[in-house]
């Protein structure tokens, strides 16, 4: 009788779904709601999931700027490639928008070659480029190339402290450092000297002023630097790149699906970032320094039909909430020019645009306000899903991804457990694409609404009324995320 009842109050009450196939739950009668889901949950999905999160226990603190970009030196040339001024600038309305508005908040300008003769951005550059990151409110950091470092850091440090970050010297140098043939050095000696002999000299001249390096490719030169430097006081954080999947070309990557089941699979989750944590970011960390990823993405330069798509956006939301979960400093995804696959790019009229990449940094930025906070699943039927929490003393917020995609994909029945942390405000916001679809590259919201570069982003909270004392249950579709608020009683 009461199942009878319940199945036929949740058929009535699913026609109810909102834009973003969230159930506005406040069409239900918050006294029954909880009492009724646990009858008949399999009204709503295939799969129970519980998640379980320790408010007594919380973890690092997610830095305000933990979400940022990447991009080489040369692009903020004034006419670069035939661009109207710079890219960088406080005239760039499109660009400023799309940075607000996907929750970017930080900037590591890279550079090439940084170690060899080419000369620094000249002063109206710079002068452009930290007018952006004022309009923005992003901070810099700002690689120095070998000709006239020392002019340049000091007009940089005099000018615009307040959103510099710290420098950097070099790119990638690993196979110089580990006695490549055929370079300068050849050495690890010579190019820790190298460094020294750039760098120290400038922190000298400028007190106060700090780096960051080496922005090492492979695993073995980020902790050798660091052991170096360990007692310079002249280092803010260490520098890692990754690429997750590497080439896409040298690991057969033929198709755009095999890409996506790749981007979304539990081996990235449970493999491959572990071990770079153990053997890069942990050992670094021991020693005292924070670690950023300032170049990272899916594959080096994409794979048309993944890293431009829907996928991306699920991707990159769950990379962010993993390096953050395990007290990084900070990612920073890499925009080589110009590649549709990475995060903004110029499109074929000179407007700019972003990928769906950009809405899992979005999601991201929303529910990372706080302290990681430890969260146990039970998840019986194995499904595809990963799950992190986030709070303060105000709001715990809790991040779903659901990466469930293909043939026999199943939606997650999730109730949230908030031990310790009573609330009766509980607010839902949905990542979507049209029909679930992973290769979807327009069509895509986050609370009910695009990201566009000529607005304020218009999502919205939706809330959720669950009954007194009961954990709060919903529904998350396969193929889609969803970031709920619950805010302190």
């Amino acid at each position: 009788m009461m199942t009878d009842f319940a199945g036929g109050f949740l058929r009535r009450s699913i026609g109810k779904l909102n834009h973003d196939g969230a159930i506005r739950l406040k069409y239900l009668f918050p006294s029954l709601f909880c009492a009724i889901f646990l009858v008949s949950g399999a009204a709503f999905a295939q799969s129970p999931v519980a998640l379980t999160i320790d408010t007594g226990s919380p973890g690092c603190v997610i830095p305000s700027d933990f979400s940022g970009l990447s991009i080489f030196t040369g692009t903020q040339r004034a006419g670069h490639r035939g661009a109207p001024g710079c890219l960088f600038s406080a005239s760039n309305a499109q660009l400023i928008t799309l940075f607000k508005n996907t929750g970017i908040h930080h900037l590591r300008l890279g550079a090439t070659g940084s170690a060899s003769s080419d000369p620094n951005l000249d002063d109206e550059d710079i002068a452009n480029l930290f007018a952006f990151a004022r309009a923005t409110d992003i901070k810099v950091i700002y690689s120095l190339h070998g000709r006239d470092g020392l002019a340049t850091a000091r007009y940089v440090w005099n000018n615009y402290r307040p959103w510099l970050d710290c420098f950097a010297f070099d790119n990638e140098p690993d196979h110089r450092a580990e006695g490549g043939s055929g370079t300068e050095v050849g050495s690890y000696a010579g190019y820790i000297n190298g460094w020294q002999d750039f760098a120290r000299p400038i922190a000298k001249a400028l007190p106060g002023a700090k780096f960051t390096g080496p922005d090492a490719a492979g695993r073995t030169l980020a902790p050798r630097f660091a052991d170096s430097e360990k007692n310079s006081g002249i280092i803010t954080f260490i520098t890692q790149h990754i690429y997750v999947g590497g080439n896409p070309k040298k690991h057969n990557i033929t198709s755009a699906q095999q890409a996506i089941d790749n981007m979304l699979s539990r081996n990235w989750d449970t493999d491959n970032y572990p071990g770079l944590y153990r053997q890069v970011l942990a050992p670094i960390m021991k020693m005292g320094f924070p670690v950023r990823l300032t170049e990272s993405d899916d594959y080096t330069h994409g794979v048309t039909g993944a890293s431009d798509a829907f996928a991306s956006a699920l991707w990159a939301l769950d990379y962010l909430h993993w390096w953050a979960a395990h007290n990084a400093r900070g990612v920073n995804f890499q925009n080589t020019e110009w590649i549709p696959t990475d995060t903004f790019h110029p499109d074929s009229e000179g407007n700019y645009q972003i990928s769906p990449k950009a809405y899992g940094i979005k999601a991201f930025d929303l529910g990372s306000h706080g302290r990681v906070e430890p969260v146990a699943i039970a998840n019986a039927d194995g499904l595809d899903l990963t799950a992190y929490a986030v709070g303060d003393v105000t709001n715990l917020y809790v991040t779903i991804i659901n990466k469930e995609h293909g043939p026999g994909a199943r939606a997650a029945t999730v109730a949230i457990h908030p031990k310790g942390f009573a609330s009766d405000d509980i607010q839902t916001m949905y990542l979507t694409a049209p029909r679930g679809d992973l290769g979807a590259t327009a069509g895509i919201t986050l609370g009910g609404a695009p990201i566009t570069n000529d607005a304020p982003w218009r999502g919205e909270w939706a809330a959720l009324d669950p009954a007194s004392g009961a954990p709060c249950i919903l529904t998350v579709p396969a193929a889609s995320a969803v970031i709920v608020k619950i805010s302190a009683r």
